[in-house]
């Protein structure tokens, strides 16, 4: 996977995780193609595996719940409604939590939220500077350029530079306003509608919205 600064990266899934040896030895492997943190990775979870501390099936059923159940498209369906609907879009931002709620996505990693406006003199950018907190209920699993070190760092100190990496060129007199995540608290990004949109239902609108969007390296 190639992340934002084109720097390419490896994605871990149950292929770079759970990979095992078939044969005996003694030898040590040639990891070349793996990264560090791969390795130790894949060591950890057969280890517990082994001691029977994790269950793979359910390890299965978690990546495939993030991967076709709980996604962006979650987020993109509280966006077109926001989009759609003044009323929704007040709570939304009042409380996103309770909005967010109440069209049922709710869970691990989302249970405190707030939702910021995109608007013609702000925009905005959500980023970890700790680890990689991230609104799994809206979004899905974290992108492995949102968790880079280089991402996590350079969203705080130049913005505007690394909207720049993602294609995004902003007007000079349009604010950028980054918003660290932590453990107690999430973010999502309510893009700006798109001129010419109006006559579209909710279902087209949320086929706009992109993950990156929702994060603040895309505009929709």
């Amino acid at each position: 996977m190639r992340g934002y600064d084109g720097i390419q990266r490896p994605c871990l899934t149950r292929e770079t995780t759970l990979a095992s040896h078939s044969h005996d030895h003694d030898h040590d492997h040639d990891h070349s193609n793996l990264s560090e943190m791969d390795v130790r990775v894949r060591a950890l979870e057969t280890l517990l595996t082994q001691k029977g501390y994790i269950d793979t099936a359910a390890i299965d059923r978690i990546i495939e719940t993030y991967e076709t159940e709980v996604g962006p498209h979650n987020g993109a369906q509280v966006v077109a409604k926001a989009w759609a609907e003044p009323d929704f879009k007040a709570w939304l931002l009042e409380d996103a939590t309770a909005a967010i709620a109440s069209l049922g996505f709710t869970g691990r990693q989302g249970e405190h939220m707030v939702a910021v406006e995109n608007t013609p003199e702000m925009h905005n950018m959500v980023v970890c500077t700790l680890c990689s907190c991230y609104p799994w209920t809206v979004l899905g699993l974290p992108p492995v350029w949102y968790k880079s070190a280089a991402y996590r760092s350079r969203a705080v100190l130049e913005p505007r530079k690394v909207l720049a990496d993602f294609g995004v060129t902003l007007p000079d007199n349009t604010r950028i306003r980054v918003w660290d995540s932590t453990a107690e608290l999430r973010y999502l990004v309510l893009p700006k509608r798109p001129a010419g949109t109006e006559h579209m239902s909710q279902a087209e609108l949320a086929s706009l919205v992109t993950r990156d969007a929702m994060i603040g390296t895309a505009l929709v």
